[in-house]
């Protein structure tokens, strides 16, 4: 073939490989991704439901009440979210321990700590009196791995686990997590005050971490859902409906933040002080939770 044919050949067979490529239909680059666990649905704004009925009927329910609540919550389906005196800072008491769990978490799943870690127990740095049961039976030495540690300071609660963790993974790492987290209420005087926003933050960021690290993740959320500490946001919930949550109390204090995973799942955080009774203030947030779930019942899926 002549050298200038071949020549005009190669670039017509060019100029149709350019026009193939360029005006053929795009694939989806998004086909062979995953949905997020929490991420809402898409649709349009007449979509979304209506929670201020729901609020209106909080609303009546707490000003019969003299302890000041924050209330957050997030519908899973659309993303959805409201709140009453959601940014009003309140001690977290021990709901401060889902942080820093999910931050040690955070940190095994980048290679950085394993679970499998034993850390010695100092009782110069790790004492702690309230709730748990190491304080009564750990001696200086004892060695502990970070899973067992992780387990009790969610299940049962525990202040000396919490402590080991919270010396392990260092306090301003963690507080650095949280705002990244969105937490905007954030310090380390002592206080550990909180918001409900915030702490709802805290349990959407579970989630996120259970969907990109599911062994750890589902195993955390397990261990939220196997607490000792059940009065709260189950308290008047059917038994076959999961709830991952931490409790907290403190004098005047009762909290209780988590996911339901209900028909129609969703995140709540409800904290409080100024309570006469702390008791009473668990079964309080019972109530309140249950007044949500049957309104997230109503509607459909």
């Amino acid at each position: 073939m002549p050298q200038g044919s071949l020549l005009k050949l190669k670039i017509a067979i060019l100029i149709v490989i350019t026009i193939f490529f360029v005006f053929s239909p795009a694939k989806n680059s998004n086909s062979s991704l995953q949905k997020p666990v929490n991420s809402p649905d898409t649709g349009t704004v007449t979509d979304l439901p209506d929670y201020e009925p729901l609020k209106k009927q909080l609303e009546s329910y707490l000003a019969t009440k003299a302890a000041t609540y924050g209330i957050y919550f997030k519908d899973l389906n659309t993303g959805t979210t409201w709140g009453i005196n959601d940014l009003t800072p309140i001690p977290a008491a021990s709901t401060i321990k889902v942080p820093y769990v999910l931050y040690l978490n955070e940190q095994v799943a980048a290679g950085r700590l394993e679970m499998e870690q034993r850390i010695a127990y100092d009782s110069n740095t790790d004492y702690a009196g309230g709730s748990g049961y190491l304080k009564e039976t750990a001696a200086d030495g004892d060695r502990f791995t970070l899973r067992v540690l992780s387990n009790l300071a969610i299940t049962l609660s525990d202040n000396v686990a919490y402590k080991m963790i919270k010396r392990v993974v260092g306090e301003e790492n963690v507080l650095g997590y949280m705002k990244s987290l969105g937490g905007t209420t954030i310090g380390s005087d002592g206080q550990n005050n909180t918001t409900a926003r915030d702490m709802a933050a805290y349990m959407e960021g579970v989630l996120n971490f259970a969907r990109r690290n599911p062994a750890l993740g589902n195993r955390l959320i397990d261990d939220l859902a196997n607490s000792i500490w059940h009065y709260g946001l189950p308290g008047k919930l059917p038994d076959n409906v999961r709830v991952a949550h931490k409790e907290g109390d403190l004098p005047g204090v009762s909290n209780d933040v988590g996911i339901v995973f209900a028909s129609r799942p969703y995140i709540i955080s409800i904290l409080s002080m100024n309570q006469s009774n702390v008791e009473q203030g668990f079964a309080d947030i019972s109530e309140i939770n249950r007044m949500i779930y049957e309104y997230q019942e109503k509607m459909q899926p």
